[in-house]
């Protein structure tokens, strides 16, 4: 009797047991996340400062990213990626990252929205940081500093194309996603929402590159006004102002959706000007 009472009071108590179990393996999975975090947030890099391997950057902190997405209502996708999908992040991942490599502050950031830990419109890196990287590193001469804001500015706008490709053909794909999904007559409810966050995804992308290099170029020209005063270089200062004008050029494009056609906004509500009105439709001369 004793022990059946005794068995009784054990199940009675292991709802308890098990929530207290899951509250203690939360906290740890917690707790060993923050340490992951804090010990290296910054995606690592090899040559050339292409991202390297990391069992951390590429399993462990997308898939706590996951969870937070869907926690903050985001949509998430489990559907595979496509080969241009993957390039797209891949080529964005270079205009994302802050300009300068080794800023881990900013880095952190970036690589806590990658992974969607926190939301992509969350991965700005601040404007300052970029210039007090480059005025606390060493270089021969104090024109190397306008040099080398120049060289990130040319570079930045180099990529911006070819990610704009990648971007082009990924969303023809997604028209031709969501016109397949709209006329398929049975599917499923987890292929609907697979299909649509998955175009979420893909715009979110896009967009986050845009917004990323309109802080780049407020990065660069805020480091040049600083240089201005801290050493004046007027025989640089052309060369570097043009090549950050360049890159606005190519921001534009990337704002816009990588669409050519809108590179310098939207035109359909332009008015045209009174000087054309009737062009072509004058009167002939009066002939005296």
């Amino acid at each position: 009797m004793g022990s059946t009472s005794a068995s009784r009071l054990e199940l009675m108590d292991l709802p308890k047991r098990l929530k207290h179990f899951c509250a203690v393996r939360a906290a740890l999975g917690a707790a060993a996340l923050m340490v992951v975090l804090i010990g290296g947030c910054s995606r690592p890099t090899g040559d050339f400062d292409r991202a390297a391997p990391s069992v951390i950057h590429d399993k462990v902190m997308p898939a706590a990213g996951e969870v937070s997405a869907r926690y903050r209502g985001d949509p998430v996708s489990k559907f595979n990626l496509t080969d241009d999908e993957e390039l797209l992040r891949n080529r964005g991942w270079g205009l994302i990252r802050p300009p300068w490599t080794k800023d881990w502050i900013g880095g952190t950031i970036v690589e806590l929205s990658r992974t969607r830990i926190l939301p992509e419109v969350e991965g700005r890196v601040p404007v300052d940081l970029y210039y007090i990287f480059l005025s606390s590193d060493k270089f021969r001469s104090s024109n190397a500093r306008y040099d080398r804001v120049a060289a990130d500015a040319t570079g930045d706008a180099k990529l911006v194309w070819p990610f704009c490709e990648v971007a082009l053909r990924v969303q023809k794909a997604d028209k031709e996603r969501l016109r397949v999904l709209s006329n398929k007559p049975l599917t499923t409810e987890e292929m609907y929402a697979g299909a649509k966050a998955r175009v979420w995804e893909n715009r979110m992308m896009i967009s986050w590159v845009g917004q990323a290099l309109r802080y780049r170029i407020k990065a660069y020209q805020k480091a040049v006004s600083s240089l201005e005063i801290e050493t004046p270089s007027a025989n640089r200062l052309w060369k570097t102002n043009t090549a950050i004008r360049t890159l606005e050029g190519e921001v534009r494009l990337a704002e816009n959706g990588c669409d050519s056609e809108k590179r310098f906004g939207d035109n359909t509500n332009n008015k045209r000007s009174r000087i054309f009105t009737g062009w072509g439709t004058e009167r002939p001369p009066p002939v005296k």
